[in-house]
C-alpha cells in the first residue's frame, strides 16, 4: 500500500467530521471493511511502518512529558493519538517532537490534564479484517518498534527535558523556583 493511500483512508475519517480518536478507528474501520482482506492486511502493515518510524526517544519524551508518565504501551497509544491527528501532525512531531506543544488540544492539556491515547487507532486494521472475514488479522513480521526503555535518558531530568523539549517543558513543567 502506498503511504498516500494509508494517510486517504485517515483523512476521510477526519474529513468535514473532526472527533475523538475513537470516532476516527470507527470511520477508518467501517471504509477498510469494505476493501479486499489483502489490502486491510496492507493498511495495517503501513501502520507498522507508521510506528517503526515514530518510535524515537525524544517523541516519547515529549509522550511522557505531555501525558504525565509513559509507560511502553502508552507511547503506543500515544501514536495512536498522533495517527488519528493526521499525517501533517505526525511528520512534524517524528521530525520534531517539541512541535506538538503548537497543536491547541496539547497546550489545553497543560492545564486541564488530559491524557492523549488512542489504542483503538492502533487496532484499525484488526478489527476491518476481523469483521471482513471473521479472522484475526495474520500477524506482522515487523513488530511495533520504540526505544528499549533501559537505554533512554532519564524523562524525570527536568535540566535535560528543558534542553531537548523546551516549549512543552515551558507548558508541562512547574516554573524553578
Amino acid at each position: 500500500m502506498r503511504t498516500d493511500d494509508f494517510w486517504a483512508v485517515i483523512d476521510r475519517a477526519t474529513a468535514d467530521r473532526p472527533g475523538s480518536p475513537d470516532e476516527v478507528a470507527k470511520r477508518a474501520t467501517a471504509e477498510l471493511v469494505g476493501r479486499d482482506p489483502d489490502e486491510i492486511v496492507a493498511w495495517g502493515r503501513h501502520l507498522d511502518k507508521v510506528m517503526a518510524a515514530s518510535g524515537k526517544e525524544d517523541l516519547w519524551a515529549a509522550a511522557y512529558l505531555i501525558n504525565g508518565g509513559c509507560s511502553e504501551d502508552g507511547f503506543d497509544n500515544f501514536r495512536g493519538w498522533l495517527v488519528a491527528n493526521g499525517r501533517d501532525v505526525v511528520a512534524r512531531a517524528v521530525r520534531e517532537p517539541d512541535s506538538l506543544a503548537e497543536l491547541p488540544a496539547v497546550r489545553a492539556a497543560a492545564t486541564t490534564g488530559a491524557v492523549f491515547e488512542a489504542e483503538e487507532v492502533l487496532s484499525i486494521a484488526g478489527e476491518a479484517y476481523r469483521q471482513a472475514t471473521g479472522d484475526e488479522l495474520p500477524p506482522s513480521e515487523t513488530p511495533r518498534s520504540r526505544p528499549d526503555p533501559a537505554m533512554l535518558w532519564d524523562f524525570d531530568n527536568e535540566e535535560e527535558m528543558q534542553k531537548r523539549l523546551p516549549r512543552l517543558s515551558t507548558l508541562f513543567l512547574e516554573p524553578p523556583d
